[in-house]
Order: structure tokens, then C-alpha cells, then sequence
């Protein structure tokens, strides 16, 4: 073997020597950047790491990572390594431009030795860049994902068939790193989503939560005193008597003295704050176990758990004996007493029905006594002499005329005019006491008299018709009608005689309260149908308190609707009320009905109802209940117009300074 063949073969064996250490280092970064690539979950990090590394093993200048869009009619470039990629990175170009356009149409590589495959139209476009760029798909698991590209051999050479190889290898592992790193990106942003939504649904529960607790506070609880309302108070009575407790309890029936009166002199606001203040004393003069409840109006009730008739009696006292300090009610002092009945479960009754019905006429006797508190005497109490001297009282009412109607007027917003009043009874006794209207109605109805007073009622305010037609006043009158006379099954024959007597055809309307609901619908829905023969006209008082809805109101006859003054007087304070009251007037005029606001008692609740187009309103801002002269002495000197029934005209509207 000569010297130079010697020589030759050690350099073969270190050229091999060296492609092997070569080889070895290209298994060794393809192994580390596997690794690398593989282990890593964000998909910005993979992106960088892929062009780091690819940029590493092929020796580039540059390396891009073009990846397909969703709808795969363009490519972003979403990562580079090396020279000028912040000029690049993030552009977006056409799916068809370029290198690029070129692998995504025929899914194989690009590099130097394509060349001989393509056309001779092809090899003069693409000759130019060859030797200078390599690109590999990134062939994803699901799609196709794009490409990685490398720019320019470090030291000016050119890509060689190895750089692919390695290129192509390292492409596969940095596919799926990618679609690795896009699942668990689309598993974070579920996750975020998720996380959200459960946020929103926990808000959400919370909210409904809160609005199912104050809806349950408001079906159980009075808005006015904060006191248990008659529902949760009968529940708790269910509850006393299914105990079965050989002790029994007390039920008190308290009702506040001529607090009607109070309301007419001093206003609602007034009457309100005397049931606040009520309420706060009778709470502190009870003991914990008690319960006091707000009936209705100015009715409290309150259970007595394990009472007998002497503390009973004493705990009446000791409410009695709160109300001895007057009061300041609309900058005046007031003095306020009651009337309390007891009743005693189980000998006075053994249900609820029978327990209230006594705790009701011991309440009455007390009143009438003027004893303050009367513990019901089965004896004396039905049937006996103290029962026959209600009845004879209310009778001998009837009989000589003491119970008579003051008007309230209605006004006309849209003209500014009294179009129209309402009737109230008043009863003021010969002995010159004055008995509140509820609970003289309240009597009456007890007694069985109520049929014979409505009858009274109805007449009376024909006959007032009548008096204001000849003296041209065109007034329609509403009259309060219970349901027991409405429904009666002669009620229709009695009116045809009432308006043929007094040929009283129209200006007459009939209000009936919204609970009327709960009895023989079809019955009343004929009955109102009726009245319409008579031209009077049907309205529904104090709509909002009970469970009627205008959708069943729709079904009956009815022309008008009036608004609890509840809902009316803390409207501007309210935006609940206000709310109600504007969903209400919408609603029913609507559907064709008229809409009555109770309860105005200031010039800004008026201008508000103007401003939510209610038909009429009647409260104290315009005036109270007038007897028959009073009432023609203010429609004389009245700012409002006056509804004139020869000469309509004479009517006009008078600018009452609200719009």
C-alpha cells in the first residue's frame, strides 16, 4: 500500500468519522427537541419552539411557521426564528401565493431537488429560489395544518437532501405538538367558558334566590308595617290548632277608632304612619311568642299561644293602654284608641272560620260598648241582647235615614273636567257618634243588612242623578255593590224597578271589588252584561290587590278599571309602583277599558299620571268625600271644568297646569 493510498483511506475514515458525530448530534437535537416540542401544552410556546429548534437542526438563516386559517383560504404566518421575522410574523396571504401555495397544493415538500419534476414553465418560475428555501408540510392527525419554511443556509450554501430529511422528521413531532397544543387551548377556553357560564348561573341563582325570598316576604308579610299579612298569621292559627294543645291560645281582633275619619282630615300618608307607629307600640307591648299580624286596613290580629281568658284580657289591655299616647300625624297630635275582641280556642270555636267569626263580633260589642275589649260571650254575643242591639242599631239607621252619601269627584285629564263622582256612605249616629265606614259596612254585612243598604245606596244616588241633571251638572255617580247583592239571584229584577222608578237609564256605575273573582264567574259575567241594558257602566275598584289578571278581565263587560290608591300614592317614591301603575294603564286601555288612579294626593303624582296617559284620577290633591252642598259649593268655585249635560259645549278645557 503506497503512502497516498494510505493517506486517502485515513481521510476517508475521518470523513466517515465525522458524518457519524454529525449523524449522531442531528439523533441528538431531533431527540431533545421531540422532547421539548412534545412536552409542551401552550400553543404560542410550541410555535416558538418549533421555529428555534427547526432553525437549529437545518442550519437557516430564517425559519417561518405558516399555518392554514379555519376556512383554509389563506395562511398566517404565526411564528418565526431569525433574521427579519418581525416583518412577517402575523401577515396573511391568499392559500394560492407563493412556496407555500405550491406544498398546499401538491401536500409534499419543497427543496432544490423538486426541480427536475416540474415542467419547463414551472423550473423557470421557481429556479431562482430554490437552492434558498425549504419548506415541509405539517400534516396534522384531523387536517392539514401548513408548513414549516427555512430561508437561507447559514454561510451562503444551499439546503441539501439530509436538511429535508431531518426537516420532514422534525415536522411530524411538531404536528402533533401543535394539534396537542390546539386541543388543550380549545380544552382551556371550554373550561374558561364553562367557568363563566357557572359564574353567570351562580349570579343568576343568587339573583333568583333573592327575588324568590322577597317574593316569599311579600306573600307573607304587610309592605306598610313589615307585620305577618292574613295568610302566614291563618297559617300559624293551622298550625296552634293541629298541635292539639290542652292549653289552647287567644285570638285578639283589634281595630283602630275613626281611622277613616283620620284619613278624610289629615290624608293617607297619614293614615299610614298611624298604622306604622301602631304596629311598633303593639309589638313592644307583646311578648316574643305572640304574633301580631296586619289584616287589612286598620284590622290587626294577634295569637296568644297557651292564653286563657284572664291573660287575654290582660294583654288586650296592655295594647289598649299603648295607644294612650298620642300621636303626631301630619304636624297634628292625635289621640288614638281601638277596639279589641277575644276569642278563646277551643270553647269560642275549634277552626279558624268559627274562631275569627267570634273574635269579630266581640269586636264589635267593643265598640259599641265603647269598653275597649270584650272577651266574646257565647250567651250574650249571638243571638242575645247585646247581638239584637247591633241589629236594632243599624236598623233604626236605616229607618230614619242617619247613613248618607258624600261625593268624591273624578277628573278628566285629557280635558281638565269633573266628569264623574264616587259614593260614600257615612254614618253618623242621633246620639251624634260618628262610625267609621268600614266598620259600620262590616256590621252590616254580618248582620245580613248589607242587601237593604246597597238597595238604599243605589237609590239614593239616582236620585242625586236626577237633582244634578236639572241643574245641568252631567255627574256619573259609581256605587259600591258586594258581591253577596250582585249575584243575587233577584238583583237584576230589583234594579229594572229601581231605574223605572226614577227613569234613571245611564250616568250610573256599578264598582265592584277585584275579588269578586274568586266567586260564580258566569254568574257575574250575565249580571254585567245586563247592567249594559241600563246604560250603566261596570268598574273594577282597587284592581292590583287581589288575583284577578286583565286577560280574564277582557272576557267581562267591564268599562273601567281604578287603581289601588296603594300602588298610586308611592309611585313617585317607588319605582315598583310606578311600573305597576304604567303596565296597568297600558294594559287596560288596551283593551279598551278606562283607567281610574286612586289616591292622588300632590300635583306631582297627577302630572305624572298626565304624563302616563291615565284617563281619570280622584284623590285628596283634587278633594275628600263632600256632602251633597259642599260638594256643589267646590264644583262653583272649582279650578276644574264641570261635565255639563244640556249644553256640552260649555264644557271646555281649562289649562290645569300640568304637562
Amino acid at each position: 500500500m503506497t503512502q497516498a493510498t494510505y493517506e486517502d483511506q485515513i481521510a476517508t475514515i475521518a470523513s466517515l468519522e465525522a458524518q457519524l458525530r454529525q449523524r449522531e448530534h442531528e439523533i441528538a437535537l431531533l431527540r431533545e427537541t421531540a422532547l421539548a416540542v412534545g412536552s409542551e401544552l401552550d400553543l404560542d410556546k410550541v410555535f416558538a419552539l418549533i421555529v428555534e429548534r427547526a432553525r437549529e437542526l437545518i442550519g437557516a438563516a430564517t425559519v417561518l411557521l405558516p399555518l392554514l386559517n379555519r376556512d383554509c383560504d389563506e395562511y398566517t404566518y404565526r411564528a418565526g426564528s431569525g433574521a427579519n421575522v418581525d416583518e412577517i410574523v402575523g401577515e396573511s396571504l391568499p392559500l394560492d401565493f407563493g412556496v407555500c401555495g405550491w406544498v398546499w397544493k401538491h401536500k409534499r415538500p419543497w427543496w432544490r431537488g423538486v426541480l427536475s419534476s416540474l415542467s419547463e414553465q414551472e423550473k423557470n418560475l421557481w429556479e431562482q429560489e430554490a437552492g434558498t428555501l425549504l419548506m415541509v408540510p405539517l400534516a396534522g392527525h384531523l387536517h392539514f395544518l401548513g408548513g414549516i419554511v427555512g430561508l437561507n443556509k447559514v454561510g451562503s450554501g444551499e439546503f441539501t437532501e439530509n436538511d429535508l430529511h431531518l426537516l420532514e422528521l422534525f415536522a411530524g413531532q411538531a404536528a402533533i405538538a401543535i394539534e396537542n397544543a390546539m386541543a388543550m387551548e380549545k380544552v382551556e377556553q371550554a373550561k374558561s367558558v364553562a367557568e363563566a357560564a357557572q359564574a353567570e348561573l351562580h349570579r343568576v341563582n343568587k339573583r333568583l334566590s333573592s327575588v324568590n325570598q322577597e317574593l316569599e316576604y311579600l306573600s307573607l308579610y304587610d309592605n306598610l308595617t313589615g307585620l305577618p299579612n292574613r295568610s302566614l298569621f291563618r297559617d300559624r292559627i293551622r298550625k296552634e290548632i293541629g298541635q292539639h294543645d290542652d292549653t289552647g291560645f287567644a285570638l285578639l281582633i283589634v281595630d283602630i277608632d275613626r281611622f277613616q275619619e283620620i284619613n278624610d282630615t289629615l290624608g293617607h300618608e297619614a293614615g299610614d304612619e298611624l298604622l306604622r307607629i301602631v304596629a311598633g307600640r303593639f309589638g313592644k307591648a307583646l311578648d316574643p311568642a305572640d304574633t301580631i299580624s296586619r289584616m287589612s286596613g286598620d284590622e290587626f290580629a294577634v295569637l296568644l299561644a297557651g292564653a286563657n281568658a284572664e291573660s287575654a284580657m290582660d294583654s288586650a289591655r296592655r295594647l289598649l293602654a299603648v295607644l294612650d299616647e298620642t300621636m303626631l300625624l301630619a304636624g297634628q297630635e292625635v289621640l288614638v284608641t281601638a277596639g279589641i275582641g277575644v276569642a278563646l280556642y277551643p270553647q269560642d270555636g275549634d277552626d279558624i272560620s268559627t274562631l275569627f267569626k267570634q273574635a269579630d263580633v266581640a269586636m264589635l260589642a267593643a265598640k259599641r260598648d265603647k269598653c275597649g275589649a270584650h272577651l266574646f260571650d257565647a250567651q250574650n254575643d249571638v243571638g242575645g241582647p247585646r247581638r239584637f242591639a247591633l241589629v236594632r242599631d243599624l236598623r233604626t239607621a236605616l229607618d230614619n235615614d242617619e247613613f248618607v252619601l258624600h261625593y268624591q269627584p273624578k277628573v278628566e285629564l285629557a280635558t281638565s273636567t269633573i266628569t264623574g263622582v264616587e259614593a260614600l256612605a257615612r254614618w253618623r249616629r242621633a246620639d251624634g257618634f260618628f262610625v267609621p265606614p268600614d266598620m259600620f259596612i262590616t256590621a252590616l254585612e254580618q248582620t245580613g243588612l248589607i242587601q237593604r243598604f246597597t238597595w238604599w245606596a243605589l237609590e239614593t244616588a239616582m236620585r242625586q242623578r236626577n237633582a244634578w241633571l236639572q241643574r245641568r251638572f252631567d255627574l256619573r255617580i259609581a256605587v259600591n255593590v258586594p258581591i253577596s247583592v250582585i249575584t243575587d239571584p233577584n238583583f237584576i229584577t230589583d234594579l229594572t224597578q229601581l231605574v223605572e222608578r226614577h227613569a234613571a237609564r245611564g250616568g250610573i256605575t256599578i264598582e265592584i271589588t277585584e275579588n269578586v273573582f274568586f266567586g260564580d264567574y258566569d254568574r257575574l259575567n250575565a249580571v254585567l252584561s245586563e247592567l249594559r241594558n241600563f246604560d250603566f257602566e261596570c268598574s273594577i275598584d282597587d284592581f292590583g290587590t287581589g288575583y284577578s289578571s286583565l286577560s280574564r278581565l277582557r272576557q267581562l263587560p267591564v268599562a273601567e278599571l281604578k287603581i289601588d290608591r296603594s300602588f298610586v300614592m308611592d309611585m313617585l317614591r317607588s319605582k315598583d309602583d310606578e311600573v305597576i301603575v304604567k303596565s296597568t294603564i297600558d294594559l287596560a286601555q288596551n283593551l279598551g277599558l278606562k283607567v281610574v288612579a286612586e289616591g292622588v294626593e300632590n300635583v306631582e303624582t297627577l302630572q305624572q299620571l298626565y304624563r302616563l296617559r291615565c284617563d281619570s284620577v280622584q284623590g285628596y290633591f283634587i278633594t275628600k268625600a263632600l256632602p251633597v252642598d259642599e260638594l256643589e259649593a267646590f264644583l262653583a268655585q272649582s279650578k276644574w271644568a264641570v261635565a255639563l249635560s244640556s249644553h256640552p259645549a260649555s264644557a271646555q278645557t281649562r289649562q290645569s297646569g300640568f304637562g
